[in-house]
């Protein structure tokens, strides 16, 4: 019994390590583009798939509601807040899979948070397209949330354990 509990307070600070280390990810990345494109261009040209544009993003995911109305974004701002502690509560009931997962999606999502809050708005920068067909500009964080629900509905519909 008290060795899975030192398992389970081991994996539960592995899993705040990683928030932490997202968080830090999206922030050098931000910080780092943000510097890079005021300082020389609007966009860098990486490769024919690849771009660095910096958009300021004022809606939700993916620029989605977009909007300018104070009052309304800070309430989206709060829930998004509301959502971020109920997923630290439902990470640490979880197993250590879903832990992880759930780590990812907390760790993208307060990066972004961060932003909204700082910056009124979140910096995406990374613009994946083919030829003049451009996916929605997204950053770091987005990249962990995307990641963290993909796992999540995989380890939900495929790894899911009967009780």
């Amino acid at each position: 019994m008290l060795e899975n509990k030192i398992k389970i307070q081991k994996i539960d600070i592995y899993s705040f390590i990683l928030i932490l280390v997202i968080f830090a990810l999206d922030r050098v990345s931000k910080t780092y583009v943000i510097k890079l494109i005021e300082s020389n261009e609007k966009e860098l040209f990486i490769n024919d798939f690849l771009n660095i544009t910096l958009n300021w993003n004022r809606g939700i995911g993916f620029g989605l509601l977009s909007f300018n109305a104070s009052t309304i974004y800070y309430l989206i701002s709060l829930l998004i807040l509301l959502i971020i502690i109920y997923l630290i509560y439902l990470m640490v009931r979880s197993d250590s899979t879903g832990k992880i997962i759930i780590a990812m999606i907390i760790g993208g999502a307060v990066g972004n948070l961060f932003d909204r809050l700082t910056y009124f708005a979140v910096p995406d920068f990374i613009d994946i397209h083919i030829e003049n067909y451009h996916w929605f500009t997204f950053n770091v964080a987005d990249i962990f949330i995307s990641l963290g629900i993909f796992s999540m509905i995989i380890k939900e519909l495929f790894f899911k354990q009967n009780l």
